[in-house]
């Protein structure tokens, strides 16, 4: 066999369809037709969100397949993104742009971005590919598994300082005017003897160390400087508490995919209230009879009451002591397999901190953080569905 000659030969022109270079198995295809249907039901809230003149903005399904990619393929910033889609041709494919067509500048498709995908829309995104035709079948509509997770706020420990203290109703503040009648005290200026010390540079470093130790912090007293929606909590005895916000997702039991996820600030009671948010909105006045599987931090009276009125079998695991939870429940076969399935909820909690770039979110301020939760919880759906369509 005669070697072959290393020549770099530059081509002008390409005479290959930008279609028949993705593989005709490639996963992507599937998760791309999926989504296309599920955006062209959209059109008509797409429509409304914006006006009939002006400059065009970045067409809203470029926007939200972009946000899906950078979500799917775990690309940290849209800088990155842009910069992939610069010369990633299956990126291009995925996102609609030709091989000649120009990428938007980042922080022009941050902007478009942020104004697009709000909380409503990207519930209205997840809720149109579990519509679509061939996602719908595999979705149960009456048994469903709620829990929570902590997601870690782009902010740190040291921006957790006091909060500030009313300011007197005397006191003008900085840069205010002087009040009518007061007259301006002189300071007399001292000029500085040759003998005296060089005065030293007081300006302190931007990561100066600080020991907390003995330092008595809380929610009531302290707020972050970076992002103030942030809370200070720990899910866990034993555990550190952090600066986070609380996710939460509703997932059906047949095949475990996410049909409603919401983010709240972290305390103690957002899960339970989260929890009965998310299934009136996924059945808004159901009366058939569903089932809701549940760990141990959802065994509370209240809880287990308000799911009863709303015609919801509470499958909630009992605690030791003082459980809500009793025979009339747990005798059922149903209960067990209920605790069973539950436990398939930690899979998009994992995937969307491994994958999705959850494990600490960029963004700050709670509404934010929702929307782009909702929105991997979303793409957690898409990255099964070409394994379970058979793609």
């Amino acid at each position: 066999m005669m070697r072959g000659v290393d020549e770099t030969s530059g081509s002008l022109f390409s005479y290959v369809d930008l279609e028949k270079r993705i593989p005709a198995r490639h996963p992507l295809r599937k998760i791309r037709q999926v989504v296309n249907d599920a955006l062209a039901s959209l059109d008509a809230d797409f429509k409304a969100l914006y006006i009939d003149f002006g400059r065009p903005s970045i067409p809203p399904e470029r926007l939200i397949r972009a946000s899906l990619l950078q979500i799917l393929f775990s690309i940290r910033s849209e800088r990155q993104l842009m910069e992939q889609m610069d010369y990633n041709l299956i990126l291009r494919w995925f996102v609609g742009l030709g091989i000649d067509d120009p990428v938007w500048v980042p922080t022009v498709f941050t902007k478009n971005r942020d104004r697009l995908l709000t909380t409503e829309m990207s519930r209205k995104v997840m809720a149109a590919i579990l519509a679509h035709r061939e996602v719908a079948p595999l979705l149960s509509d009456e048994h469903f598994s709620v829990d929570g997770t902590l997601i870690k706020a782009w902010a740190s420990m040291k921006s957790f300082q006091p909060k500030a203290e009313a300011t007197p109703p005397d006191d003008e503040g900085p840069g205010d005017p002087p009040a009518p009648g007061t007259t301006l005290e002189t300071v007399p200026y001292e000029t500085p003897a040759e003998t005296d010390p060089m005065p030293r540079n007081n300006r302190h470093h931007r990561n100066a160390e600080v020991d907390f130790k003995g330092e008595k912090r809380s929610n009531a007293t302290h707020a972050s400087t970076t992002d103030p929606d942030a809370r200070l909590y720990k899910k866990s005895p034993g555990t550190g508490a952090v600066l986070c916000f609380m996710g939460h997702a509703l997932m059906e039991n047949r095949h475990g995919f996410v049909v409603q996820g919401d983010l709240t600030q972290a305390d103690g009671h957002a899960e339970r209230k989260a929890a009965l948010d998310m299934v009136h909105r996924h059945s808004p006045g159901s009366t058939r009879r569903l089932t809701l599987g549940a760990d141990k931090g959802y065994d509370a009276a209240g809880f287990v009451s308000d799911l009863r009125q709303a015609c919801v079998t509470p499958h909630v695991a009992q605690k030791a002591r003082y459980s809500a939870i009793d025979g009339r429940t747990t005798r059922h076969a149903g209960y067990a397999l209920s605790q069973k399935h539950r436990k398939k909820i930690e899979e998009p909690f994992g995937w969307a901190k491994t994958v999705g770039g959850m494990a600490q979110t960029m963004y700050r301020g709670v509404e934010r953080v929702r929307s782009r939760f909702i929105l991997t919880m979303a793409a957690n759906n898409l990255a099964r569905l070409p394994r379970l369509l058979g793609a």
